[in-house]
């Protein structure tokens, strides 16, 4: 457990405040601490649990601390929410333009510019920031819990000498919920990317591409024509495979503009070590090579899509993507599973199959008044361009 300064005299433990009514609140620098049926409470049918949260902490991702904060009451965790401390170059998510390039040029002399130390609720790896409420919490009191929890981190924030606090990843429904704390608090908003997601509400392939326009219909049909071209093994070990697996996603990764985290060889082995039957990588071959590899998640009703990655050049005549799309669409109608989350980023492909999209929202607050007044009005500019990605 971490320091933190308790709400009343006489009653500091380490990582642990004491708050009027009995509540108590932790910040914890590992999750193994807090225990795998009292954090599973709160996130009831969460597909990213405690099993997968332990992964990514033990998965050697660079520049990141990880902290999990709950919020106790009566000796049991009534409210919990992972988090993480890295240094933020507040660009990450500009689009390509002229106020970016500037943002780089001035960086190469002095590399601190515009990069901040952040203090963020959620996850880098996860698909949502999702906030966890013990099931016999009211819904009247979660806002209020969700605020003793927020002023945990924003203490924490401050003795790890954080500037700047945040939230991300926060679909639309939870943000509208707890809109008053975050107000409150003086948190501004700022537009994310979008969760894509699919119910698998027909009974077939057949069925499902009959929902497409002609246009689209007609265009799958010629894609996965090239199936009979390609091998795809579900593998729940990787194994030997799993060099050329990351260099896949770094292919894929310096494809794309908008980069956060890097995952690591842990990162891909660990969730299939920690998921056991809730985790599989699907391997797509083409003879003896392989070309993109797929790493899933599930909890027996939805199907997460965590990574896709491919070797851009060899794999695109294959049609590899699309291929894939409707290989784990059989894999959820074989297994009983009714809604899958295709993630974030390109969104026309997967509007055009059909998915729908919930958007979510990032909140950010600097500790000096003055700088979150700047950030405020400069906000737009930060705010991630869906279209684009």
């Amino acid at each position: 457990m971490l320091q933190l300064v308790a709400d009343h005299p006489g009653t500091r433990q380490a990582g642990l405040s004491v708050l009027a009514g009995g509540l108590e609140t932790h910040v914890a620098d590992s999750i193994r601490s807090i225990g795998r049926d009292a954090w599973n409470a709160c996130f009831p049918d969460q597909v990213e649990d405690y099993d997968c949260l332990l992964a990514i902490e033990e998965a050697g991702i660079a520049g990141f601390e990880w902290r999990y904060v709950t919020v106790t009451e009566n000796g049991r965790i009534c409210a919990a929410m992972p988090a993480f401390l890295c240094r933020y170059a507040l660009d990450t998510t500009m689009d390509e333009g002229m106020p970016r390039r500037l943002v780089r040029r001035i960086r190469k002399a002095f590399p601190r510019f515009f990069s901040l130390r952040l203090a963020c609720l959620g996850s880098p790896c996860t698909e949502t920031g999702a906030v966890g409420f013990h099931p016999e919490v009211p819904a009247t009191r979660r806002a209020a819990l969700f605020s003793e929890l927020l002023t945990a981190f924003e203490r924490h924030a401050e003795a790890e000498s954080c500037t700047l606090v945040g939230l991300k990843d926060i679909d639309e429904p939870t943000a509208i919920k707890l809109a008053a704390p975050l107000e409150k608090h003086g948190y501004a908003a700022v537009g994310g990317l979008p969760t894509a997601w699919l119910d698998i509400d027909f009974d077939s392939i057949d069925s499902y591409l009959a929902r497409l326009s002609p246009g689209t219909r007609k265009d799958m049909r010629r894609k996965l024509k090239s199936a009979q071209l390609v091998r795809v093994e579900i593998r729940s070990d990787i194994g030997d495979w799993l060099p050329r697996i990351m260099a896949l996603y770094h292919d894929t990764r310096n494809r794309s503009e908008l980069q956060f985290e890097e995952l690591t060889p842990g990162y891909f082995a660990g969730l299939l070590e920690r998921m056991p039957g809730r985790s599989f990588c699907m391997l797509y071959f083409v003879g003896d090579r392989l070309l993109a590899a797929n790493l899933v998640v599930h909890n027996g009703h939805t199907f997460v899509d965590k990574f896709f990655c491919m070797d851009g050049e060899a794999g695109r005549p294959y049609n590899l993507y699309f291929l894939s799309w409707f290989t784990n669409l059989a894999y959820c109608l074989d297994h009983g599973m009714n809604r899958y989350l295709s993630g974030q980023a390109h969104y026309e492909n997967k509007v055009r199959l059909g998915s729908k999209l919930t958007p979510n929202l990032m909140f950010f607050r600097h500790r000096n008044p003055l700088v979150q007044m700047l950030l405020r009005r400069v906000s737009g500019f930060f705010s991630v361009d869906e279209a684009s990605s």
